[in-house]
């Protein structure tokens, strides 16, 4: 068969090449036809080359792989988001980091003052927007009024003002800080110590300008 395609179209042309290539993916296939004996020259060459043409019809064009693995967008964006918000503690000076421990501090004992005198509006002056939305949720209030003190004194917190005046006032207004961390250059982690040396969390801040935001 090869010798009449070659007969046909040199070897050389571009369709020489792409007859060759096709006969030959074609006599792999079990639906090709044995020799015909009482066929020779040119009518048993038209008879392949009739076949060929509706077995090359039938084949399905297959889409090309691509061997490289998809890349989720959104994973992308979250690896891009995670190499931005790497941040190392050691980058922060001793000077930078004396200097934010007492304006921390001095912060947290201008926060007590507020929240001894029930000043709620000022309160909320010091809350930044996420975490203020947070406490603000039906959700979250439904959560904290199912706390056992609320509970026992029948207390549903219904707002805001009533998670300040009935969680914040009683328990937040005597807070100490001992040590800070720092979590990116502008924000930090406050911690009291108690007398048996447990490091406790007491707020995430936020550096906005000249003025410390609770965001957690």
């Amino acid at each position: 068969m090869k010798r009449y395609i070659m007969r046909c179209f040199p070897k050389t042309s571009i369709f020489g090449e792409a007859a060759l290539d096709l006969a030959g993916k074609a006599a792999k296939s079990p639906l090709f036809p044995k020799p015909f004996p009482k066929l020779t020259g040119f009518w048993k060459w038209l008879i392949y080359l009739l076949f060929l043409l509706v077995w090359a019809a039938s084949c399905e064009t297959k889409p090309a792989v691509n061997q490289d693995p998809a890349v989720d967008p959104g994973v992308e964006e979250t690896a891009s988001q995670l190499r931005e918000e790497y941040f190392d503690p050691g980058s922060i000076s001793q000077e930078v980091f004396d200097s934010t421990k007492v304006e921390v501090q001095q912060f947290i004992e201008d926060l007590n003052k507020i929240i001894r005198n029930k000043n709620y509006d000022i309160w909320v002056s010091h809350l930044g927007n996420d975490y203020f939305a947070e406490k603000s949720s039906s959700e979250y209030l439904a959560q904290i009024s199912e706390q056992p003190r609320l509970k026992t004194q029948k207390i549903v917190l219904r707002s805001p003002q009533d998670y300040f005046l009935h969680v914040v006032v009683p328990s937040r207004a005597n807070d100490r800080v001992d040590d800070i961390e720092f979590i990116s250059p502008t924000r930090v982690k406050a911690y009291t110590v108690t007398p048996n040396g447990q490091r406790l969390r007491l707020y995430d801040l936020e550096n906005s300008g000249n003025t410390w935001k609770i965001i957690n």
